[in-house]
């Protein structure tokens, strides 16, 4: 590595949390060590990370570009001049920035940038968070210096001599959730005693795990436990109607949580998808999970990422379509049978890799001679 002082980072990509909060975790990484840095990020306009990094600090350019939809639709007529305005835009935003390297973590904007730094010859890392590649990074990778990924066997997608196993950047304050549950159950209103039920549905929600929650909240009330509530911006006023109408005091409704170590803390069972970064958060909570992996995700990779926990018997999977109705035996096959739980988050703690951001920052450094 060179031995100046500033270097010029562009992270490029986002439109969910799993691509965003780990691109934010590595340029955290890369300023601890190289606090005279500077990061642009760049990312899709209107979507989610045009909010998410100016709130953590960092500045954000936007570009038009948007996804392929897989029906037949208007918005995809639209498609190959928004890529080719963003192809423009982006490369106007390398040529100005002038950055050392660029590191993509995958979503639309990550394509156009990668693509433009690349035919200018400048060092491009790609990180990739699922167990099965997306078809922007299987693109961008051939032409890539380095691919950071979550999981092993990653060489049925990219180049074996490029890759290195680092898995996927998480939220520090995670790390270590000794001594903090009394006060998660403070903050969430939760009562002592009672088995605490952590249900994620992700950023947006998920309506099937709010249709579980729902179909079983009576019966798991009765039970004795109570459901701490992620249900997602897009269901939290339907579900808080539905809420206040049955009269139900120990099931704690939030539309978005941002003390996530605090939840965790709370938490004894923990029912989520099965996206990228939560898997991996999840792997360094080491409690025991209920996946309940999407299906309508490109590839079935909500799956796929699940399944990697399954087999290492670190995770229980319930399938979407058995969730209404099948989620409260779930869950009691978990809190009736301890020995099972505490085998599921030991197994789950020995998968996770809590050094990923410096692991990646250690290879982008490489970059940068």
């Amino acid at each position: 590595m060179n031995t100046k002082s500033t270097y010029r980072i562009l992270i490029s990509g986002g439109g969910t949390g799993g691509h965003i909060y780990p691109a934010i975790a590595i340029a955290n990484a890369w300023m601890e060590k190289h606090p005279d840095s500077e990061i642009l990020f760049v990312g899709a306009l209107g979507k989610m990370e045009m909010q998410k990094v100016p709130e953590a600090g960092y500045q954000i350019k936007g570009l038009p570009v948007a996804g392929l939809q897989r029906s037949l639709t208007v918005d995809n007529l639209s498609f190959p001049f928004k890529l080719l305005k963003s192809l423009s835009i982006a490369s106007g935003i390398v040529k100005d920035f002038r950055p050392d390297a660029v590191v993509g973590v995958g979503g639309y904007a990550s394509g156009p940038v990668l693509y433009t730094a690349q035919k200018k010859r400048i060092p491009t890392l790609v990180q990739e968070q699922n167990s099965y590649a997306g078809l922007t990074n299987k693109l961008l990778a051939k032409r890539a210096k380095t691919i950071c990924v979550a999981y092993p066997e990653m060489d049925r997608f990219f180049p074996a001599e490029k890759i290195q196993l680092t898995g996927n950047p998480v939220r520090k304050d995670i790390l270590d959730l000794s001594g903090k549950q009394e006060k998660a159950f403070e903050h969430f209103g939760l009562t002592s005693g009672r088995k605490t039920i952590l249900v994620l549905g992700g950023s947006l929600g998920a309506r099937t795990l709010n249709q579980a929650v729902l179909k079983d909240m009576k019966k798991l009330e009765a039970g004795g436990y109570q459901v701490l509530w992620q249900c997602g911006k897009f269901y939290f006023k339907e579900m808080q109607a539905q809420l206040e109408q049955s009269g139900l005091k120990h099931i704690q409704l939030r539309e978005f949580i941002r003390e996530m170590d605090l939840a965790y803390a709370a938490a004894d069972v923990i029912v989520s998808r099965a996206g990228a970064l939560s898997v991996s958060e999840l792997s360094l909570v080491g409690k025991p999970v209920i996946f309940i992996p999407s299906p309508n995700v490109a590839e079935d990779h909500q799956t796929k990422n699940a399944m990697a926990y399954v087999n290492h018997k670190a995770a229980l999977l319930l399938r979407d379509y058995e969730a209404v109705g099948q989620l409260k035996s779930k869950i009691e096959e978990l809190v009736q049978t301890p020995e099972l739980a505490g085998a599921l988050g030991k197994n789950m703690k020995e998968l996770a890799k809590p050094d990923a951001a410096d692991a990646i920052v250690n290879e982008l450094e490489k970059l940068v001679k």
